[in-house]
C-alpha cells in the first residue's frame, strides 16, 4: 500500500512538473506573440508616420495656399504658402477659420462648401493697396460612412495672372490708338488728293508730305513695337563682347548731330577713352541713340546734351545723358519708363515718338544685367543713368 501511495505521489509530481513545462512554453509563446504584435504595431506605427511626413512635406512644398478644416471649421493644417498669402504671422491650429484668416467671407465659403460639396473658382480679393486676388477651390472631405470628416481649400494666388491681363488689354488698346492716328490721317489726305486736291501742285506736295511723315511714324512704330516684343520674350540674343564705350557714344554723336544742329543743340562725349564694358555694341547704341534722340527733341533749343561715364566699381560702369531741358515732373518719374507713356502725350506725337524708346532702353539694359533711373529738376533739365558690366584687366 505504501508503494502504491509513492507511484501515486510520484506520478502527481511528474503532471505537475509536465504542466509547469508546458505553462513556461505557453508563456514564452504568448511573450513572442506579444513582441510580434508590438513590433508590427510599431511598424505599422512608423509607416503612418512615415506617410504622413511625406503628406505633409508635399502639402510644405506646393506652392499654392493648403487649408485643413476639423468638421467643427477649426484650423487642423495650414501650409507655409498660405501663411505667406494671408501674410499671417504663424499657423493658427484648433482656432475657427474665422478667427485664423483675415477674411469676412471665410465663414460662409466654408459652410457652401460643406452643404454643397465642393467650391470651384470661387475669388478673394486682400488687400486694398495694391489688391491681391485668390481663387479658392474647396471640397468636403467625408468619412466611409458619409459623415463630414473635414474641409480642404487650396488658394492660388491670381494677382500677377490678372496684372498681366490688365497689361495686355492696355498694351493692344495703346496699340490701336497710336495706328489709328496715323492711318486716319494718311487716309484723310489721300482721299482728299483722290477728290481733287491733286490738281494744285503745291496742295499735292503738301499732302504727300503729311503722308510720308505718318508712313514713316508707322514704320518706326511698327519697328519699336517688333523690337519690344522680342526683348520682353527673350528672343533677343545679346552679342556680348569687350567694346569701347566711348566708339559707341561717337557713333551714335555722328548719326545725330544734323538733327541736333537743326535745334541748335550742342552734343558731348564725354565718355573716357579708357572705359570698356561687356556689351552687345549694336544694342547699347539703340540705348544711347533713344536717350540722346530724347534729350534733343524734348530740351531746349540751342541746348546741350553732355553723354558720359564713369566707373562705379571693378565690374560697373555708370553711364549717362543729360540735357539742360525742361526736367520731368516727381510723378512722371516712376512712369516714364512704362509702354506708350509720355509727359506731354501731343508735343511727342508731333516729334514722331513712339512712346516706347524708353521701354526698350530699360529691357536692353536689364538683359546687360544693368539697371536704368533718371534723375531730374523741371525747369533745369533730365539725366538718364545705367550701369553695364565692365571690362578689367581680369577679364577673360
Amino acid at each position: 500500500m505504501m508503494w502504491l501511495e509513492i507511484l501515486v505521489g510520484l506520478g502527481l509530481i511528474g503532471v505537475i512538473l509536465v504542466l509547469a513545462r508546458k505553462h513556461r512554453e505557453l508563456k514564452e509563446r504568448f511573450r513572442e506573440a506579444s513582441l510580434r504584435m508590438a513590433e508590427l504595431k510599431t511598424q505599422r506605427h512608423l509607416a503612418l508616420v512615415e506617410e504622413q511626413s511625406k503628406q505633409q512635406a508635399l502639402l510644405d512644398s506646393m506652392v499654392e495656399g493648403v487649408l485643413l478644416l476639423d468638421p467643427q471649421g477649426r484650423v487642423v493644417h495650414m501650409n507655409p504658402a498660405l501663411v505667406r498669402l494671408f501674410g499671417l504671422a504663424s499657423e493658427f491650429r484648433g482656432v475657427p477659420v474665422g478667427v485664423a484668416l483675415p477674411v469676412p467671407e471665410m465663414e460662409g465659403l466654408a459652410r457652401r462648401t460643406v452643404q454643397q460639396g465642393r467650391l470651384t473658382d470661387q475669388e478673394l480679393e486682400l488687400g486694398e493697396d495694391p489688391v491681391r486676388t485668390l481663387q479658392v477651390n474647396a471640397v468636403a472631405l467625408r468619412d466611409p460612412d458619409r459623415l463630414l470628416a473635414g474641409t480642404l481649400f487650396v488658394f492660388h494666388d491670381l494677382t500677377q495672372h490678372k496684372r498681366l491681363g490688365e497689361q495686355r488689354r492696355e498694351f493692344v488698346a495703346n496699340v490701336s490708338h497710336e495706328l489709328r492716328t496715323p492711318l486716319s490721317l494718311i487716309k484723310g489726305y489721300t482721299e482728299t488728293l483722290l477728290a481733287g486736291a491733286k490738281d494744285d501742285p503745291d496742295t499735292t506736295t503738301r499732302f504727300l508730305q503729311v503722308i510720308d511723315k505718318h508712313a514713316d511714324r508707322l514704320t518706326y512704330l511698327i519697328e519699336d513695337l517688333l523690337t519690344i516684343s522680342q526683348l520682353e520674350s527673350g528672343q533677343v540674343i545679346m552679342n556680348l563682347q569687350p567694346t569701347s564705350l566711348r566708339a559707341v557714344v561717337e557713333q551714335v554723336v555722328e548719326d545725330l548731330k544734323s538733327k541736333a544742329a537743326d535745334r541748335g543743340t550742342q552734343l558731348r562725349n564725354d565718355v573716357p577713352e579708357n572705359v570698356r564694358i561687356h556689351g552687345d555694341g549694336d544694342r547699347l547704341q539703340q540705348v544711347f541713340s533713344n536717350l540722346v534722340d530724347n534729350a534733343v527733341k524734348y530740351g531746349r533749343p540751342n541746348g546741350r546734351v553732355v553723354i558720359g561715364a564713369r566707373s562705379m566699381h571693378e565690374d560697373i560702369v555708370e553711364a549717362w545723358v543729360a540735357d539742360d531741358g525742361l526736367g520731368i515732373p516727381a510723378e512722371a518719374r516712376e512712369r516714364i519708363f512704362e509702354r506708350f507713356y509720355r509727359i506731354d502725350k501731343g508735343r511727342a506725337r508731333e516729334q514722331g515718338g513712339t512712346g516706347l524708346g524708353l521701354s526698350i532702353v530699360k529691357h536692353i539694359v536689364h538683359a546687360h544685367g544693368g539697371e536704368v533711373r533718371v534723375e531730374s529738376e523741371v525747369g533745369k533739365g533730365s539725366c538718364f543713368y545705367f550701369t553695364l558690366p565692365r571690362v578689367t584687366e581680369q577679364s577673360p
